[in-house]
Formats: C-alpha cells, structure tokens, sequence
C-alpha cells in the first residue's frame, strides 16, 4: 500500500508543478553563439527556448539630439606656393542636431548571469534581464 500512496504524492505533485503559471530562475550564459543558458549546473537551454527581451539583446534606438559637440582645438596644414603652412591654432565645436540613430549593447555574453520567468508549461523560458550589470 506504500507504493501506491507514493505513487499518488508524486503524481500529485506532478501535476502542481506542471500548473505553476511560472517560476523565476537564475542561469550563467556558457556560449554567447550559439546562445546557451546552463540552469543549476545540470540543464543548458538552447536559443530554441528562449525568448529575449530587449534588455538582453542589441538593438537600435533613434534620438532627436540638439546640443553642440565639445570645443577643440587644432591647426591645418596646407600648402601654397609649393610650400607647407600651418593656420594658427582655432577653437570651436560643431552643432549636433536633429534625429539620430544610437545603437544599445545589450547581448548576452559568457559569464553572464541571467534571470529568467519559465513560462505556463515549462517549454519556453523569458530572459528578462542580466543580473549586476552582467560583464564587459
């Protein structure tokens, strides 16, 4: 009768695991490409189930900009008469104005570390973000 009643604990437990709407986890990016998360040392995700939100991956963002670059300083050469001149030292800067297209370096690489959301069924996993700031 033991074995029956263990039988009846574990599919009962079974079948609570399997509802969790979710769970959270943490993971260590082991290959950047192909993408690889390893799980508590024993399961590694493929690209195949994961799926990345913007703060894990790169990506394009446009900015409307309106400000002047920093002053500098410099001279030209140039030549006149088939002689080499030099224009006196110029401070200035330039305008930087109008939309302008920034790129943000989000990718995972190897060492990071992950949080993940498991979703419904435990088939697909969202990488919501790297934790401390992942690595440089």
């Amino acid at each position: 009768m033991s074995d029956l009643a263990q039988l009846i604990k574990q599919a009962a437990k079974d079948q609570m695991e399997s509802s969790k709407p979710m769970d959270i986890l943490m993971g260590e990016v082991v290959s950047a490409a192909p993408l690889k998360i390893k799980l508590d040392g024993k399961i590694t995700l493929t690209e195949s189930f994961l799926i990345l939100t913007k703060a894990v991956v790169d990506y394009s963002v446009g900015m409307t900009v309106n400000h002047s670059t920093e002053s500098h300083t410099h001279s030209h050469s140039y030549i006149d008469d088939n002689s080499t001149r030099t224009t006196d030292p110029h401070t200035h800067n330039h305008a930087y104005v109008g939309r302008k297209t920034f790129i943000i370096h989000n990718k995972l690489k190897v060492g990071d570390h992950v949080i993940l959301l498991r979703a419904k069924g435990g088939q697909k996993f969202v990488v919501l973000d790297i934790v401390g700031g992942g690595t440089l």
